[in-house]
């Protein structure tokens, strides 16, 4: 999950960066677990979930927050009681994939995005960003809320581990762009995590390089020096599992600005330890 994270913030960011793009980027996403002993443990809890004891536990919790105690709580955080539902809703459907994202769609004008994710437990959320304000916004559709996110470039320390960039010689067509392989491998405690970028030098208006000094929480870098053009396709490879992602569509359209913008009615929330 946190490399999903990662990785769909280096997109994030990534279309931030777009000088004269305007339109919508499509990316699908694939998850396979790898390691036996964790495949076991999804599958023996996707047993458990479709238990009748447990589907009946979750009638019982849906029950629960009826309660008028338990519903003004609720009520007075519209994100979380979102959230709760969403979640409950797909573990008594007793499918385990079903809270993984498979996909999302980027839209980009004038260096602002919106990016919208396809199924899992964000799925009801997007994400907007605003160029002028250099600010981030999480919009939770269910619940008619936002929330300001935190950037935390400055001052982040530089990140662990050694990273080795390897450019190939290897080429793939992705949506008719020549795309080169790159091997980024992170080194961290003696274990290595690799990625493999695909990326084209072929769409002129996108960029991605400023992103090379930028850092996330703990300091993990949102792009790496050496690697040439846009990604559009990323694979990484760690012990328990596999995660794709590739784009699908790369549609140019104009969009209109209230696209960008807070949707009117949304009230703000904070998140955890904010103030």
């Amino acid at each position: 999950m946190k490399a999903q994270l990662t990785l769909c913030c280096l997109l994030l960011y990534g279309v931030c960066a777009a000088q004269n793009f305007e339109g919508v980027i499509k990316w699908s996403m694939t998850n396979e677990i790898t390691d036996p002993k964790l495949k076991a443990q999804m599958e023996e809890a996707r047993k458990k979930m479709n238990d009748p004891a447990t589907q009946a536990q979750m009638k019982e919790m849906q029950e629960r927050m009826k309660d008028p105690q338990m519903k003004a709580m609720m009520d007075a955080n519209p994100q979380m009681k979102a959230q709760m539902e969403s979640a409950m809703k797909m573990m008594q459907g007793g499918d385990m994939n079903s809270m993984m994202p498979t996909g999302f769609a980027i839209k980009i004008k004038n260096g602002n995005s919106l990016t919208s994710m396809e199924g899992g437990m964000m799925g009801s959320n997007e994400t907007l960003y605003l160029k002028d304000k250099n600010q981030t916004y999480i919009l939770s559709k269910d619940s008619k809320t936002y929330t300001m996110v935190s950037h935390g470039n400055e001052g982040a320390p530089k990140m662990q581990g050694e990273v080795k960039v390897t450019k190939t010689m290897e080429t793939q067509k992705i949506l008719n762009y020549t795309c080169i392989k790159t091997i980024v491998t992170v080194t961290d405690k003696g274990k290595s995590i690799d990625q493999i970028f695909w990326t084209t030098t072929e769409i002129k208006d996108l960029d991605l390089k400023s992103l090379s000094n930028q850092r996330m929480g703990g300091g993990q870098s949102m792009f790496y020096e050496g690697i040439e053009g846009v990604p559009l396709k990323m694979e990484m490879t760690m012990p328990q599992a596999k995660m794709v992602m590739q784009v699908t569509e790369i549609k140019k359209e104009v969009l209109p600005n209230t696209t960008f913008a807070i949707p009117v009615g949304y009230t703000e929330t904070k998140l955890p330890g904010q103030h």
